[in-house]
């Protein structure tokens, strides 16, 4: 969905959404495309990825907020459409922060021997849960899924995550009724997201024994252009390849992280072998964030 094709559903246009968010385009799901649909799509993309079989993975933690089924669990969906035989499978609903969030618990679990590989998937349908009449949240919003596989190591993969939350200020961002729609207040998440997460993300890097200058890459919750880049500069990141899949996908909650992240991995603007910056943020408002090495 271009931003000339919203222009046609709501009072906008195109000039006036990049200069807002620097959004482009976003994608947007099928009618009967549900959240566990495109979550096993990208589950059986990173197993073929990492040369796995469904039947290898025993744990699957799966990451949304927008999902239409309460039970059974989402990551149990997921579970039976790719055919994994008898997983730990566990739901996260930390709005954009999900997938730092759910490959955090994989990491965890896989560390202390409850498990040995997991499949960690982000999806969210906002398209189902917004008011296509409010400019002020349609235009930001895609659809999308994104997973990774966490397996055990000798070599560190993953560093110690930094999560929290700010729970007074934690209805900025919120689906509730009697709308049970997106709303957030934006300003407020503006001035939290480029105050306190450049604090944040600079003690990732202290938990991980690195600096912002020793990153290859850095991928942000894929909000919008005004907090990512104000984010990254503050950072210091001075060498790393900043993710805006923005522009492209819209913010697409938690699967915005592994979305961006995977897109610059397949377009080889990574090195092999480099510390990756993880950090996603939102709804709660919760924050989780981590480095990965990069495949």
């Amino acid at each position: 969905m271009t931003n000339e094709d919203l222009a046609a559903l709501v009072d906008t246009t195109d000039e006036w959404i990049v200069r807002r968010v620097g959004i482009r385009t976003r994608h947007i799901a099928e009618p009967d495309e549900t959240v566990a649909d495109m979550a096993a799509r990208a589950g059986a993309k990173a197993l073929a990825a990492a040369g796995l079989d469904a039947a290898d993975i025993d744990l699957v933690v799966l990451a949304t907020t927008t999902a239409a089924e309460r039970s059974p669990s989402n990551a149990a969906r997921v579970s039976a459409l790719l055919d994994v035989p008898a997983p730990a499978a566990i739901d996260v609903n930390t709005f954009c922060s999900g997938f730092c969030h759910a490959l955090a618990i994989a990491d965890h679990a896989i560390s202390a021997g409850s498990a040995s590989r997991a499949l960690v998937v982000a999806a969210d349908k906002f398209s189902a849960v917004v008011d296509w009449t409010d400019r002020n949240t349609c235009v930001l919003v895609g659809d999308g899924a994104g997973a990774a596989v966490v397996t055990a190591s000798d070599a560190p993969g993953i560093s110690p995550v930094v999560w929290g939350s700010d729970p007074k200020a934690g209805r900025a961002v919120r689906l509730e009724p009697p709308t049970n729609l997106f709303e957030q207040d934006g300003q407020t998440v503006f001035r939290w997201a480029t105050t306190a997460l450049p604090v944040i993300a600079r003690t990732i890097c202290e938990r991980a024994g690195l600096t912002p200058a020793d990153l290859a890459g850095v991928v942000l919750h894929q909000a919008n252009l005004r907090i990512i880049e104000p984010l990254a500069e503050r950072l210091g990141a001075v060498n790393a390849v900043i993710a805006r899949d923005v522009v492209e996908s819209g913010n697409t909650s938690a699967a915005s992280v592994p979305l961006a992240f995977s897109k610059l991995v397949e377009r080889g603007e990574l090195p092999e072998g480099g510390p990756v910056l993880l950090l996603g943020f939102g709804g709660g408002l919760s924050y989780a964030g981590q480095i990965v090495t990069c495949p």
